[in-house]
């Protein structure tokens, strides 16, 4: 590793960033995908790359690659400027959502096929490829065509291939978007294991927020070109701090309000509630309150934190919980309670209470 790399705490250790992103823009034509990022990705972290289509995650993850070249900014891979190699020059490889496998070529030579293209020996080639293929539990099934395979068969195969070649950082694009829902969550728990286990940074570009509050060690949430929040799964989920990392990242409600104080936010309705922000006196902002923080009681009851009074206007049952949709004076919220023997049922047409501790708030801009 050379000298040049960002430095990022290890435990003690300062160690250079895997990947190290400094004011990179991407632009095509008139159209800038990607703007001023910086970014550095630690050695041997599960980094997950969030936000809807069109946000600027893949044009990022395919710079890395090198398939994309910066329109400015410095990209280097532990230390070294790699921002105009081409991708057989970077210490890289990639993981495709479509997999991308021969399809006249066995699961062998599929794995196989990067390393004869380095002029490895056939037969080191071959050990090395039955190695990978171990590894991604697909052993017995060397002779096998894509066409004979799961898809999550086929997934297996394409990360052998990109592993077998021991890249410093693998780049997966979408790697499980086209399996179903179950096979996907199982394939989330085993990429997991083999990325500690390997030790080798991953990263992930998704736009399924569950998926990388799963997987992550950290998540940057991307919109509109813009790095907006870099944090671990907590840390984005707990303490967004832009009103739409808050409304992306999973199901939340957001109440306007104006920055009375450093710790007071007076809602839309009037109403005062405790809340730390670091905006300004007059701000506007919005508080984010998750349903699952939220309780609701019968109006009239006394919440021991702060509490705003609705009446229930729906209640949706999802087997382990019940949502209540529930109408306040100028906006609706959703409150999440487990379904557990004995809880407190609320009919359509019911006046509530809805009250929540007041760390399990985060206050936003209100843009």
């Amino acid at each position: 590793r050379s000298r040049g790399g960002a430095d990022v705490r290890m435990g003690d250790e300062l160690m250079t960033a895997a990947v190290e992103l400094t004011s990179i823009t991407k632009r095509f034509g008139d159209v800038t995908a990607v703007d001023h990022v910086d970014l550095a990705i630690e050695d041997g972290e599960f980094f997950a790359m969030l936000g809807p289509s069109g946000c600027g995650k893949t044009t990022t993850l395919r710079m890395i690659a090198g398939l994309e070249f910066p329109t400015e900014g410095s990209l280097k891979i532990f230390g070294d400027e790699v921002g105009t190699l081409p991708p057989n020059k970077r210490p890289v490889n990639t993981v495709f959502q479509n997999y991308a496998l021969f399809p006249h070529m066995n699961v062998l030579d599929n794995v196989a096929f990067g390393l004869r293209m380095r002029k490895v020996s056939k037969s080191e080639a071959r050990a090395r490829a039955a190695e990978a293929i171990g590894l991604v539990q697909l052993a017995g099934l060397e002779n096998r065509k894509p066409s004979q395979m799961s898809g999550g068969q086929q997934q297996r195969v394409a990360l052998a291939r990109a592993l077998v070649n021991e890249p410093k950082v693998l780049l997966l694009d979408e790697p499980l978007g086209a399996l179903d829902l179950k096979l996907r969550q199982e394939m989330q728990g085993e990429l997991k294991a083999l990325q500690s286990e390997l030790g080798v940074s991953f990263v992930f570009v998704t736009h399924d927020q569950e998926e990388a509050l799963t997987m992550s060690d950290r998540i940057a949430v991307m919109h509109d070109g813009k790095l907006l929040q870099v944090g671990t799964p907590e840390e984005i989920y707990e303490r967004p701090t832009s009103r739409f990392v808050a409304d992306f990242i999973g199901q939340t409600n957001l109440l306007e309000g104006t920055v009375e104080d450093a710790s007071t936010i007076c809602l839309a309705n009037g109403a005062r509630v405790a809340a730390s922000s670091d905006h300004g006196v007059g701000a506007k902002v919005a508080v984010s309150l998750r349903p699952e923080r939220a309780q609701l009681g019968a109006l009239g009851s006394a919440p021991s934190g702060p509490s705003v009074d609705g009446v229930v206007v729906r209640m949706t049952y999802l087997g382990n919980a019940r949502v209540y949709t529930v109408k306040l004076d100028w906006m609706e919220v959703e409150v999440r309670e487990e379904n557990r023997p004995g809880a407190e049922l609320y009919a359509p047409g019911a006046e509530v209470t809805v009250s929540w501790d007041p760390q399990a708030i985060s206050v936003v801009a209100d843009s």
